[in-house]
């Protein structure tokens, strides 16, 4: 079957969603959901969105706070967009009903996570990101130029390469006519043409053994564009949140949102002792990286399975009132957060990678555009600020649609497109050769590719990951898809990224952090 729109979008969390509802008056949006339109990373963001409000904050800490994080890897002109046009773009999302948490005076009821200067996180208690999801889900829902098909997975980017022709990395002449998407219902493969594609799948947390990431995000988008060959950077840079709940087996991991800490929450061994002065003077609201390694160095130190964050010094109702989510968990784990400690343990979070992009959401493909996490902006650099992530998103969403609208009046949809050959495809004999490599290729990233690395680790990690790649490759030729088998090949892909963008720093940067180039001279180093 073949189906022909204005518009492609791939992705339903607040990039995807925005693009939609800006592009729609003007023209045909076919929006594709791998599950539910309610599922996507966004739902999971618990702190907030960043932006400036109220003095005494303006813009120029924020662009600072954003750049320090960044460790020396922000494109400076690109933060200042963002941050510049953030508050335009909130107030967008206030205007499409998303509300975001007030004070008794009325005013916007700020929060302070690590490495912010001020308050200035706008949230909707620890869970804003599904209060935004919930929010932008009705309004794609109520518009009739949005035909959203939920339980639809893309496979594949369509180019040039589809009719034959060759495409190389580095060409500045590679097209996009849209997409290969499997419909989850029958197994089969269909082809969507479109005019305009947005890729907006979000991160890829599950390449690892412990994510606060939901199950589907498995690092789609950017395997697609690799595979297109669009330019891919900055792999390397993967964001472990410092604290998710310690609880064995339970997936994804519960996040412990930073705001915790910004409103005092303070992080200890497990015997009781305040630790996070040793590695920053920031101490428990250093960035995440620093964070991140520095639980990770006491972990191994001590032998334990997590550390502790200690909330139980705060006023207890003011707790429950901002922290109602993390109360009602941790409590239903027979621990009161007014009273006892949290068992944390870092997780892997956020992608800072990703799909090359210009200003206006741009990849190096034409007629494609990345927004979100998938997306590479120049934004984060080597280290996301906590909370910039959402307001990238609303930023880029804005620009690529305001890009997109003017791009769909000189293009045709290209009507020489085959269809998805599926002669002499079987169905897999055996589930298990994809369900135990899905599972060892978490096991290679989660101990050669984490927080601290080093060359011997991700040498091992590659030859690994390059035997899975075969039998994966091998299988994928023959098998009628399945969305298990999609996920692992792109996990695959994504993981070679990082480990190949990972060999080829020669230094400790930001997330990526090296024993054999550790950094000299910084307050961080441990």
């Amino acid at each position: 079957m073949i189906k022909e729109t204005d518009f492609l979008v791939i992705g339903s969390g607040i990039a995807g969603l925005s693009f939609a509802l800006k592009v729609a008056k003007h023209g045909k949006v076919i929006l594709i959901s791998k599950t539910r339109l309610e599922e996507t990373n966004t739902k999971y963001a618990q702190g907030g969105i960043a932006a400036v409000t109220y003095e005494p904050d303006n813009f120029e800490k924020h662009v600072n706070d954003t750049l320090i994080a960044g460790d020396g890897l922000c494109n400076k002109k690109i933060v200042e967009m963002v941050v510049q046009e953030a508050p335009t773009q909130i107030k967008q999302l206030i205007d499409w009903g998303v509300q975001f948490d007030q004070n008794e005076k009325g005013k916007y009821d700020l929060g302070r996570e690590g490495g912010h200067s001020e308050y200035r996180v706008l949230h909707h208690k620890d869970n804003t990101g599904e209060e935004i999801q919930n929010s932008l889900v009705r309004k794609v829902k109520e518009h009739q130029n949005i035909e959203v098909l939920e339980n639809h997975f893309a496979v594949d980017l369509i180019t040039q390469h589809h009719l034959g022709k060759l495409v190389k990395r580095n060409h500045k002449d590679t097209q996009c006519y849209g997409a290969y998407v499997l419909d989850l219902s029958n197994d089969q493969v269909e082809t969507y043409l479109s005019k305009v594609t947005l890729i907006a799948t979000g991160g890829t947390g599950n390449l690892y053994d412990t994510t606060t990431n939901p199950k589907i995000a498995t690092g789609d988008g950017v395997a697609m564009v690799y595979r297109a060959k669009g330019i891919i950077e900055n792999m390397e840079f993967i964001q472990f949140h410092p604290t998710s709940l310690y609880n064995p087996g339970e997936k994804p991991s519960f996040l412990i949102t930073e705001a915790l800490r910004g409103f005092g929450a303070i992080l200890k061994t497990t015997e009781g002792k305040e630790f996070m002065d040793k590695y920053d003077e920031r101490g428990s609201l250093a960035p995440r990286d620093i964070v991140a390694r520095a639980i990770d160095h006491e972990m191994k130190i001590s032998g334990s399975d997590h550390v502790l964050l200690d909330a139980s010094h705060l006023d207890s109702e003011k707790l429950k009132d901002h922290f109602p989510n993390i109360f009602d968990k941790c409590l239903s784990l027979n621990i009161d957060i007014t009273k006892d400690p949290i068992p944390v343990i870092p997780a892997a979070h956020y992608m800072c990678g990703g799909v090359k992009v210009d200003e206006n959401g741009c990849s190096t493909i034409n007629r494609l555009y990345a927004a979100g996490e998938v997306s590479s902006t120049g934004l984060h650099g080597a280290n996301r600020l906590a909370s910039n992530s959402l307001s990238e998103a609303v930023v880029y969403a804005d620009r690529a649609a305001k890009h997109a609208v003017l791009q769909i009046k000189d293009t045709e949809i290209n009507k020489s497109i085959p269809e998805w050959d599926t002669q002499g495809a079987t169905y897999p004999e055996e589930m298990v050769m994809i369900t135990q490599n899905y599972k060892e290729v978490q096991q290679i990233m989660s101990n050669y590719v984490g927080i601290v690395r080093s060359n011997l680790r991700l040498e091992r990690a590659l030859r690994r990951l390059e035997i899975i790649y075969i039998e994966t490759e091998e299988l994928y030729e023959k098998s009628i898809l399945s969305q298990k088998l999609c996920e692992l090949r792109n996990l695959i892909n994504v993981g070679y990224l990082i480990i190949k963008m990972a060999q080829e720093m020669h230094e400790s940067r930001g997330l990526h952090y090296t024993i054999d180039y550790p950094k000299k001279g910084n307050i961080s180093e441990f």
